[in-house]
């Protein structure tokens, strides 16, 4: 199996991707392969004493930034190390391509080098909340507007995603709402209640945000402009309770001593929201595994999301999903046939 790691995107590129690529190299039976710049990835190397003896680069000279729009990768930007890693999967030359790059580029790029899925309409990143119990977040910042249509999609595709990867029987699936009736929320809320409740999925109703750590969902569904903003106060609320336990440990020698006693438990729970353990989310809808790490990732992120792509590929997730939306599509033109034929 070949994993490509974008080198040149993310807050701290190229030198913690360089070193997650050697750890992954290390660590995982795969090959792993650098894109970007040759000589600044060979000078990061030697400047910090990397060993990339396990690890290949394939060249690309331009670096698409976090302020670039969209569509330069496919534009202006076509030498970029997002591009280039983009057009290998879509050419079959590697099997995965992990970024910490432009979110808007990245989704862009995979949606039109890579394809989506034929009869998928919207790709979808899908990040699992760090939860006691796992909660996969369907959109959490591809798409700012969507249908009900796209709504019941990311649903599907979620839940097989939750079914393959964490063996969840017939997976619980929630909307994001601002209360639990069925005629809550705007007018998307409310028609994507009724396709969900008529989809066949094991649907638990409208979620609201202060349910979700309690285990009433394994999927929740909502835009990507609303699933972004709760996954980022979700990360910054563990963050800011980590913080405040760990001045509380810090109080005295009492506290301190009592921590002592707990210190497996604390570093489990220090583990569930240390977001470089996660990896990165995959694109659902994406015919190719693109996996999009945290802008910020470190080394140890960039070595998970390497690890999450593997395990993407090895489960086959992808099959399943053309083979719903295969099914989804044909439904689809049968009810408008008898939608024609009713009317005439």
């Amino acid at each position: 199996m070949k994993i490509l790691v974008d080198a040149m995107s993310g807050d701290n590129a190229p030198l913690e991707m360089v070193k997650g690529a050697a750890m992954a190299s290390l660590e995982f039976e795969h090959e792993i392969v650098l894109v970007g710049d040759e000589n600044v990835i060979s000078d990061v190397a030697v400047k910090n004493e990397i060993d990339l003896s396990r690890v290949s680069i394939v060249n690309a000279v331009s670096v698409i930034n976090m302020e670039d729009k969209p569509m330069c990768v496919v534009r202006e930007k076509r030498d970029s190390s997002m591009s280039v890693g983009l057009k290998m999967v879509a050419e079959g030359q590697a099997d995965a391509f992990v970024s910490a790059g432009n979110t808007g580029a990245l989704i862009t790029g995979a949606t039109l080098i890579v394809r989506r899925i034929p009869g998928i309409n919207r790709a979808a990143i899908a990040s699992v909340l760090p939860l006691e119990n796992p909660v996969l977040l369907m959109d959490s910042g591809a798409n700012l507007t969507v249908t009900s249509d796209n709504i019941s999609q990311f649903a599907f595709m979620g839940a097989k995603y939750m079914e393959k990867i964490y063996g969840i029987e017939r997976p619980r699936v929630g909307q994001l709402n601002n209360g639990t009736e069925y005629n809550k929320g705007n007018a998307l809320q409310v028609e994507s209640y009724q396709v969900l409740n008529e989809s066949g999925l094991n649907f638990v109703g409208n979620v609201e945000s202060k349910a979700v750590p309690f285990n009433v969902c394994d999927v929740l569904v909502t835009d990507g402009y609303t699933g972004n903003i709760f996954l980022k106060t979700v990360e910054g609320m563990g963050k800011f309770m980590m913080g405040l336990l760990k001045d509380v440990i810090k109080t005295n020698i009492a506290t301190i001593a009592s921590a002592l006693t707990m210190k497996q438990k604390l570093q489990d729970i220090k583990h569930r929201f240390d977001t470089s353990e996660h990896g990165g989310a995959p694109l659902l809808g994406i015919s190719k595994p693109v996996i999009k790490a945290h802008g910020s990732s470190d080394a140890k992120a960039i070595k998970s999301a390497v690890r999450q792509a593997i395990h993407f590929v090895e489960t086959g997730i992808n099959e399943d999903i053309i083979a719903f939306a295969k099914d989804y599509d044909d439904k689809k033109i049968l009810a408008e046939a008898e939608k024609m034929y009713d009317q005439n």
